[in-house]
């Protein structure tokens, strides 16, 4: 993860920007856009060459939904979760949209690393969308590491700072939910 302000300077331009506060959503916008669209660009680098959404329009259109949202953001852990959501939803309606283009394919075999595997087609973004949100039923908080690590792109020990544990917590919660995963797919 590139270096972020302190994540008291984003949380407070979080809550001046909920207040209406011009300025601060600018300022928020310049701070996290970079890091948004780095996470845009290694989730489309995980997609086939000729894709059609490019890492510009995913962080845009996850930008709009971010700005557009009624939501109140508690912090950068809550803002960065809810960007990773945002992309994942964004990127399995893409596939779902695709799949539905030319059904019958055939399933692709997917191999589960610590980001969404290379090539992993519509068909793999979307059966580990359906594996995740069937984890979130049992395990709410396991279900948002691996959302944070695959769709928000952060690591173990970022998400352990976001969290405020220990990075060896974060890897057992991780490890669990993998396993959950590769059962699941």
């Amino acid at each position: 993860m590139s270096t972020l302000s302190q994540p008291s300077d984003i949380t407070v331009l979080l809550s001046r920007w909920q207040s209406g506060d011009e300025e601060a959503q600018t300022r928020l916008s310049q701070l996290v856009y970079d890091k948004l669209h780095q996470l845009a660009a290694q989730c489309m680098y995980r997609e086939r060459h000729n894709h059609t959404l490019q890492p510009t329009a995913l962080v845009n259109e996850a930008f709009i939904s971010l700005s557009g949202a009624n939501v109140s953001y508690q912090d950068q852990l809550h803002f960065f979760n809810l960007a990773g959501r945002i992309m994942r939803r964004i990127l399995v309606d893409h596939a779902r949209a695709r799949q539905a283009a030319k059904r019958g394919d055939g399933y692709a075999q997917l191999t589960l690393t610590d980001s969404i595997g290379h090539s992993a087609g519509p068909e793999g973004i979307i059966a580990i969308d359906q594996a995740i949100s069937n984890l979130a039923d049992i395990d709410p908080a396991k279900a948002e590491i691996l959302e944070l690590q695959f769709f928000a792109g952060l690591t173990t020990l970022q998400i352990a700072r976001l969290y405020g544990v220990s990075s060896k917590t974060i890897e057992r919660s991780s490890k669990l939910a993998k396993a959950f995963l590769h059962q699941a797919l």
